[in-house]
């Protein structure tokens, strides 16, 4: 999905309750009459749909920084507010990053109502027009399951609004009906679309499927779970998925639409669209004063030094995930000295290196607007979605036997570089070797942490296994968070959603 998923503008300026323009644009009042007569017009408006994830309000930034925040592997390097209640559990209903990534979502959900609306115009055979439909339902399934996992209930929309007084008192959906529509669309989504797609970022059986399973995984629906991710992996020759051999390529601009690993995944491509849609990440977690990328990055999102020295040296991953070394205005130094950038809240510790090292091409300094493909869900999630329900249904062998897949590729080893651009080859005796004996939930809940560390996806274990009082502890990676309760596992709805809107309650602990 390259320069078209930037068309159907009209789209990307929907709102819901709470945008700072409702009274102006409302939801639905922007769809014309008649549009929607082909296929066509379907998929423009799925399009117009999923440019709202790539977004610097999404995707771009804001959310998924927030994420990398809150959990147990990223700390902060800034003293701006909305950063620091995301890292240190003080968030107030507020928050900046909320109150921007609440309504972007919920744009993207209108878009996709209005294409699942507007197909119901086209008049053409159900097995030409629901497999472009198909799309819509994928995609406003990806966006409450966001929402769900971070707010609990929310209000759930399922069809274009035209009337401004229903849409100012709609009221919260329980978090299980949210999850049963979740469940529904993607089962649509499965039965409709085709087992592979000319891009990863355009809607498949495979991601269907595959979110399936870590829907159900969520829920501890560990029977589900188990079946529909066996269901991918038994069909993984069909979908045109496997384990990328080295796992450099997964986080390189220019390697990474060739791999079969990425089974969705969010599509960048150099360029700064219109209503910010364009990648951020990158300079976000990039080290201030780095000479690769017109130099690097902000300094913001920074791992903690126990997060590379509690892993394996021997793992490869690390060498991927994290610089270690940088070359700062000409002078090459280790971690120890990155503060001679200057940066007032430079940390002397390694930094992130997953998006900053391979950026391909970037439109803008600091590497903004890269070319880099975020996977939502890939193929190696599916596998530990897999051994980990194993685990639960007490299938020990299973287990195994996937979890230790995704650890043979990690000591595979491979090509990348070293934050100085110094060729790293990975040592042929490479660890960690396979898993023997018991496999114990903790035994995959650290191979997730490693596997997909800074991936955004880390804080959604820690809620789903509610371990935040362990891994927020003295003895966690970064160390005690005293704010830290269990209403943290939920964030507050945006504080002007609520005053907007009267019906709204807000979560506990707000």
């Amino acid at each position: 999905m390259k320069i078209y998923k930037y068309l159907f503008l009209f789209l990307v300026s929907i709102s819901i309750v709470g945008c700072s323009d409702l009274e102006e644009e409302p939801v639905g009042l922007l769809s014309p009459d008649g549009f929607f007569q082909t296929t066509s017009d379907i998929e423009t408006a799925v399009n117009g749909s999923l440019t709202h994830a790539i977004n610097e309000q999404f995707w771009g930034r804001k959310l998924s920084i927030a994420l990398m925040l809150r959990s147990d592997m990223v700390s902060l390097a800034s003293n701006e507010t909305r950063r620091v209640e995301m890292n240190e559990f003080t968030t107030l209903a507020s928050n900046g990053m909320i109150s921007e990534f609440w309504p972007r979502t919920y744009q993207g959900i209108a878009a996709a109502n209005q294409a699942i609306a507007g197909a119901e115009d086209v008049d053409v055979d159900e097995s030409i027009k629901n497999p472009v439909t198909a799309q819509a339902y994928f995609a406003r399934a990806f966006y409450y399951f966001h929402l769900v996992r971070l707010f609990g209930a929310v209000p759930y929309i399922s069809e274009p609004i035209t009337d401004i007084d229903a849409a100012t008192s709609i009221s919260r959906t329980p978090a299980s009906e949210v999850y049963d529509n979740i469940i529904a669309d993607l089962e649509f989504a499965k039965t409709w679309l085709p087992d592979t797609q000319s891009s990863r970022a355009t809607p498949s059986k495979a991601a269907a499927s595959s979110y399936l399973a870590l829907v159900y995984l969520t829920l501890g629906e560990y029977q589900n779970a188990y079946d529909e991710s066996t269901e991918v992996i038994a069909n993984a020759g069909t979908y045109n998925l496997a384990l990328d051999s080295n796992f450099q390529n997964l986080f390189d601009g220019e390697a990474i639409d060739n791999s079969l690993e990425p089974i969705f995944a969010v599509d960048y491509n150099n360029f700064e669209a219109e209503d910010n849609a364009y990648d951020q990440v990158a300079p976000m977690t990039g080290i201030r004063g780095d000479d690769r990328n017109l130099g690097g990055g902000w300094s913001v999102a920074v791992p903690t030094l126990a997060v590379y020295t509690t892993w394996d040296e021997g793992d490869y991953r690390r060498a991927v995930s994290l610089d270690d070394e940088a070359s700062i205005n000409g002078t090459v130094v280790d971690y120890t000295e990155f503060d001679i950038s200057g940066h007032e809240f430079a940390k002397n510790n390694p930094y992130i290196a997953k998006f900053m090292r391979y950026p391909g091409p970037f439109a803008r300094a600091n590497a903004r607007a890269t070319s880099l493909n975020y996977s939502m869900i890939r193929y190696a999630e599916v596998l530990l979605i897999a051994a980990e329900s194993a685990v639960e249904l007490g299938n020990n062998a299973d287990a195994l036997m996937y979890v230790n897949q995704v650890r043979a590729r990690a000591r595979m080893g491979g090509d990348t570089k070293t934050g100085a651009d110094v060729e790293y080859t990975f040592p042929a005796s490479a660890v960690p070797a396979d898993l023997t004996g018991t496999v114990t939930i903790d035994d995959i809940l650290e191979e997730r942490k490693l596997e997909f560390a800074f991936e955004s996806i880390r804080w959604y274990d820690i809620v789903r296994r509610q371990i935040g009082d362990e891994v927020f502890s003295a003895s966690g990676l970064e160390g005690d968070k005293p704010f830290f309760s269990s209403d943290d596992y939920l964030l507050p709805l945006p504080e002007d959603e609520l005053e907007r809107n009267t019906n709204l309650t807000q979560n506990p602990g707000y």
